[in-house]
């Protein structure tokens, strides 16, 4: 097993989240969401961001407005809609439940290694 395959699927599987975390703060153009990604270590191209925003969008979770821009033709700004809020609530429930799910087996497990080392100890 490949573990960079299993970190991608990892960060797939929370990239809605996040952007919609960036989102929550203020409306966004997609360059900065994908500079936001990258300073935060999630590196995400235009290529899975864009039909990641259409998606969103379709389902009414984000809309977005045209903003003129100094620098060039004028830019989309994407945001959360009030329906994109609730979600958005709904995720933090479940991403809070997530962590503590695996805080729960992490330390679980750790505390089951430091038992079997005793157990070693003892019977030596």
């Amino acid at each position: 097993m490949n573990v960079d395959n299993v970190k991608s699927q990892m960060r797939k599987g929370m990239l809605e989240y996040c952007i919609m975390l960036l989102l929550h703060k203020e409306p966004a153009y997609a360059s900065d969401i994908i500079q936001k990604l990258k300073e935060a270590r999630l590196i995400v191209v235009e290529g899975t961001l864009y039909p990641l925003l259409t998606r969103l969008k379709n389902d009414n979770l984000l809309s977005y407005e045209w903003v003129e821009s100094n620098q060039g033709p004028p830019r989309k700004y994407y945001k959360l809609t009030p329906q994109g809020e609730g979600f958005l609530g709904e995720l933090e429930v479940s991403w809070c439940e997530l962590t503590q799910t695996v805080e729960h087996i992490r330390r679980r497990g750790h505390a089951l290694q430091g038992e079997s080392d005793e157990r070693q100890v003892i019977t030596r």
